[in-house]
């Protein structure tokens, strides 16, 4: 017997933000645009664009979040979700505007951190790789 639902499961760095067991459909952002989630879908995994998260549950209908950028995983029946920030919501135009305020306009500061980040990722990867194949 085929699964009707999937179990949603949202996690933030420091909570479980949604826990549902029931979902029938997710839709989902990634840089390269939408795509939907169904229970007989075939395991993946993508990463996340910040944006919205639709779901629909049997018992509360259609549902939103908009969340920053993560991860989705569906493994069998189980979806899990794990984004640095989220925020539940009914009126997509004003879920639209919180992701641009919150997740999109990020500051000086984090850009220069994060660039910094990424060279130091880039050169451990370089300086592994010297050492593994000696080049």
């Amino acid at each position: 017997m085929a699964q009707r639902y999937m179990k949603l499961t949202v996690l933030l760095p420091f909570q479980i933000f949604v826990e549902e067991n029931d979902v029938a459909r997710i839709v989902a952002e990634t840089p390269d645009g939408s795509f939907g989630l169904l229970p007989r879908r075939l395991d993946c995994v993508a990463a996340l664009a910040p944006g919205i998260l639709i779901y629909e549950t049997e018992t509360g209908g259609e549902k939103c979040l908009a969340v920053d950028e993560g991860v989705l995983i569906k493994a069998g029946q189980d979806v899990l979700v794990s984004v640095r920030n989220a925020i539940p919501g009914t009126d997509l135009g004003q879920l639209r505007a919180a992701v641009e305020r919150e997740f999109l306009s990020l500051d000086e500061q984090e850009r220069s951190v994060r660039l910094a980040l990424a060279k130091m990722e880039g050169e451990i990867i370089h300086r592994m790789a010297t050492f593994r194949y000696g080049r």
